[in-house]
């Protein structure tokens, strides 16, 4: 019932925060995209900037390259809130080169990173196991759940690129001849729930993941290091699953910004938004925080922001002069 409650009050709460005067900001529109971070960094946005700038600002649904490729095209949406460039490509890339959209900020300020991560468990009582290569030489610590004899390497959703990667990765490091065979999860759901029976059950395993997710807020798992990302190579082989093969690569951190097209650069009646969007920035831990709490409560974005806003103003008061604070913590 408190749940329900408090989710019912959430459903109100944009019609509360919209109904005030936007006199000294005007109208704004944020992409909240499908994941996590990205929906709840845009209510966030939309919150502080209505409540405590006066501005107008209306959440709208997208995807990652859609909504690029909008941007740059059409001037619309105005604020991709959280973004990683790497991830759209040559769309950005030259987006950004003509001038039609750019970084207005940092999003997450240690960006996000993808790897092979073990639980924090078996980090602590093997320190001597830090790189891919230390934990093939172990199978007997990180079982495969269906075949124990052999070590088992968790792979990604079918169909995502990064899980193309780990079977390339697999082959490059010849996991195979050392013990170890590729354990496919499907989805992103029986992936989240092989590494959570393994946790629970303090069981090792390697597992593909990124930060910042809920599950690694909840569950502490520690990235295995691995070679310098080549660039050449990531292209050539890694990224391709018919590519016969792969050398020893590894995944670079990706950074994580706030862009903004040129049409919202070029507007004189939205600089108080230029300046919070400037500034505005969080952690992975932060963010991941938010995460696991969305995700043990079944929240979405709105539930998540008011959330943030109510219990870390440790975080976000470092973004705005005080009077907004002040006008932020009111509208709770």
């Amino acid at each position: 019932m408190t749940k329900f409650l408090y989710t019912a009050a959430m459903v109100v709460m944009p019609l509360v925060t919209g109904g005030a005067a936007h006199a000294a900001c005007g109208d704004i529109t944020v992409a909240a995209f499908s994941w996590q971070s990205a929906e709840v960094n845009a209510y966030v946005d939309q919150f502080i900037l209505n409540n405590g700038y006066g501005c107008n600002v209306s959440v709208v649904a997208g995807d990652t390259v859609p909504t690029i490729t909008s941007m740059i095209e059409r001037g619309q949406p105005d604020i991709a809130p959280a973004l990683s460039p790497s991830a759209v490509g040559e769309v950005y890339v030259k987006g950004a080169a003509e001038g039609r959209i750019s970084k207005i900020g940092t999003a997450i300020s240690n960006g996000t990173v993808t790897g092979w991560y073990i639980p924090k468990y078996i980090a602590d009582a093997h320190p001597d196991i830090k790189t891919i290569e230390d934990a093939l030489k172990h199978p007997e610590l990180f079982p495969a759940p269906e075949n124990p004899s052999k070590g088992g390497i968790i792979q990604g959703p079918q169909g995502r690129g990064s899980t193309i990667v780990t079977g390339q990765l697999f082959k490059a490091f010849k996991a195979d001849e050392k013990g170890f065979e590729l354990v496919p999860s499907g989805s992103g759901a029986a992936l989240e729930g092989a590494i959570t029976r393994a946790y629970e059950r303090k069981q090792g395993y390697i597992a593909y993941h990124w930060v910042p997710t809920s599950l690694l807020a909840k569950y502490p798992m520690v990235r295995l290091e691995g070679p310098e990302h080549d660039a050449e190579e990531w292209g050539r082989c890694t990224t391709k699953q018919d590519c016969p093969d792969p050398k020893p690569n590894y995944w670079k951190p990706a950074e994580e910004v706030t862009a903004a097209s040129s049409r919202f650069l070029a507007r004189d009646d939205v600089e108080p938004a230029k300046e919070y969007f400037a500034k505005r920035s969080w952690t992975q831990a932060e963010v991941g925080q938010v995460m696991l709490w969305m995700t043990e409560n079944q929240a979405n974005g709105q539930n998540g922001a008011r959330w943030f806003i109510e219990h870390m103003p440790e975080v976000w008061t470092k973004w705005v002069p005080a009077d907004v604070a002040e006008k932020v913590k009111a509208a709770l």
